[in-house]
């Protein structure tokens, strides 16, 4: 079955988020400050005309968006994420992707910032996220990740 899969977000989750902003920021992207409350657990940008979220996550915070979230040995690593058109497909894909046996790291469920997502384990162990579009009528809050 072909489907129409968007790159939509690529989701750096990081052991030291200060480091990494500076990283990031010296190496060109524009990686702006947000509440204080936040800065320490999640720094987003957008790239490109299409939209892509380059995120940067502190690895307490990948735990609140994927249970299973084991990242390398300093916790690190990286979740490309792709959307699909409907909340349906997100289950589909994950029924097919764990029926043919690979690793699921969250089973689909309605996330905090109102999409459908899952998390799946590629053939090397790559964590491939699936989500919808958001639904604003299923946002809610979520309180910041305590270390």
């Amino acid at each position: 079955m072909v489907r129409k899969l968007v790159l939509d977000q690529v989701n750096m989750v990081v052991g030291d988020m200060e480091a990494a902003v500076a990283f990031y920021r010296l190496l060109g992207l524009d990686v702006p400050d947000r509440l204080p409350e936040w800065d320490a657990h999640h720094r987003s940008t957008e790239l490109g005309d299409e939209g892509l979220d380059f995120d940067l996550d502190s690895t307490v915070f990948a735990r609140q968006w994927n249970e299973g979230w084991s990242g390398r040995k300093s916790g690190a690593g990286c979740v490309v994420v792709f959307r699909v058109a409907t909340r349906e497909e997100v289950d589909e894909i994950h029924a097919d992707l764990a029926g043919a046996g690979y690793k699921v790291q969250q089973p689909p469920y309605d996330a905090f910032f109102g999409a459908r997502f899952t998390v799946i384990e590629d053939p090397s162990g790559n964590a491939i996220g699936v989500m919808s579009p958001p639904d604003p009528g299923l946002r809610r809050s979520t309180t910041t990740p305590s270390a």
